[in-house]
């Protein structure tokens, strides 16, 4: 569908987000290769006409099977199911349905959190997707909800995948979001998040399938005495670009990003991450490790600004690299802004080798090489893995790295 056919046929309030995402992405261009945002990855494979990979239904993901009782299913990009669950203190929609009304709740959440996150820079990409997306799921938190909502993906084929989840979390309600797979051979996914004062909002993504390119977007506002986690397990694909942008604009809240990633041969992965502090006595944390080998390349972007007046903010980032070869590469940006004078903020990057001497120590003590590499790579990881805030799910992660370490 065309999108002047797509926006003619939407709801009034969708109509209106979409129309706008429209004429904004005209006006601000497709990224390019010379851009300071996208020094380190090229934007090509994302703006091309056409994919010419072939993406593989990887093997069933059992991960998480005995934590999320409540499972949301998406085929080449397409919402499988008819009817969505019922959740206790919970409302699951499709996108779908929601856009064909011309009042709903998602009106002051779609496209209002992504537009806020095009300043200081341009995300076109993400600009494409609010106007184009016709796939994805609304979810409003009234209350704690208990169990985790997965949503699993798989595809096939040379399939182009533009999905855009919409969460909003009222006052003192809870929700966990967990999406496993993949949603198309090259992916645009954005989800917008809105935590109300004292919500909690925690979500945790595994990205799997080795023919894939993805990019992401999380754009999210976070209220006084809330919280937001997000933590992303990324073990295969050719190029994958996480972005995270959020915004503290509530005294007392919380926030944590946090990653891991393994990466094999032509891989490229890059995670971009901009926290805004614009309340006072906030605390965020940024903490991301990567794996490389044969090649592969990670990349790190993030960025902590403190606004005038935001006092007591404590903000933390560090981002590192383990080399299993002299071939790959680890390429970090680190930056602080700040605008008040009583804040405790720092940043660190470090790349490395495996430390020879842990090595020598495991393998004289009858330790295979490659299962001591493992060991060490996950005693490694386990820092990122930490952030996780569930045992259960913590637990579960490292479950499915150790095996995916195994399988390699």
């Amino acid at each position: 569908m065309k999108d002047a056919e797509l926006i003619s046929r939407s709801g009034a309030w969708a109509k209106e987000a979409r129309q706008s995402a429209s004429e904004r992405a005209q006006s601000q261009g497709l990224p390019k290769r010379r851009d300071e945002y996208w020094k380190y990855t090229r934007p090509d494979v994302f703006v091309a006409g056409s994919v010419e990979l072939e993406a593989q239904i990887s093997p069933e993901i059992s991960i998480f099977r005995n934590q999320a009782k409540t499972e949301i299913s998406f085929k080449n990009g397409n919402l499988l199911s008819e009817m969505l669950p019922k959740v206790g203190n919970c409302l699951i929609e499709s996108l779908t349905d929601a856009t064909s009304l011309d009042l709903h709740w998602a009106q002051d959440v779609y496209g209002k959190l992504e537009l806020a996150g095009q300043n200081p820079v341009e995300r076109t990409l993400a600009t494409l997707n609010t106007a184009m997306a016709q796939q994805g799921l609304l979810v409003h938190a009234t209350g704690q909800v208990i169990d985790p909502i997965r949503i699993h993906a798989v595809s096939a084929g040379s399939t182009d995948a533009v999905i855009h989840h919409v969460v909003k979390v009222d006052a003192g309600a809870s929700v966990t979001l967990i999406e496993t797979g993949h949603y198309g051979a090259r992916g645009n996914v954005v989800m917008e998040v809105e935590v109300a004062d004292t919500g909690s909002f925690h979500h945790i993504r595994v990205q799997d399938g080795q023919e894939r390119h993805m990019l992401t977007h999380i754009f999210a506002r976070i209220g006084a005495d809330a919280t937001f986690k997000s933590f992303t397990l990324t073990a295969g694909g050719k190029m994958t670009r996480n972005e995270c942008i959020l915004e503290l604009v509530g005294d007392n809240s919380s926030v944590t990003v946090a990653g891991a990633c393994l990466g094999d041969d032509d891989f490229h992965h890059d995670d971009t991450v901009f926290i805004t502090h614009d309340a006072v006595n906030c605390e965020s944390r940024q903490v991301f490790k990567k794996v490389l080998r044969n090649g592969a390349v990670g990349v790190f972007q993030g960025k902590i600004l403190v606004k005038q007046g935001a006092q007591k903010t404590d903000g933390y980032q560090i981002s590192q690299s383990l080399l299993l070869d002299e071939d790959s590469q680890f390429l970090a940006k680190p930056e602080l802004e700040i605008y008040a004078d009583d804040v405790a903020c720092s940043h660190g990057s470090t790349s490395g080798a495996i430390d020879e001497d842990a090595l020598f120590y495991l393998r004289s003590r009858g330790v295979p090489e490659s299962k001591a590499v493992d060991l060490l790579t996950l005693s490694f990881i386990a820092q990122a893995i930490e952030e996780i805030e569930d045992p259960d799910l913590a637990q579960a992660i490292l479950s499915h790295l150790t095996g995916t370490l195994e399988a390699r």
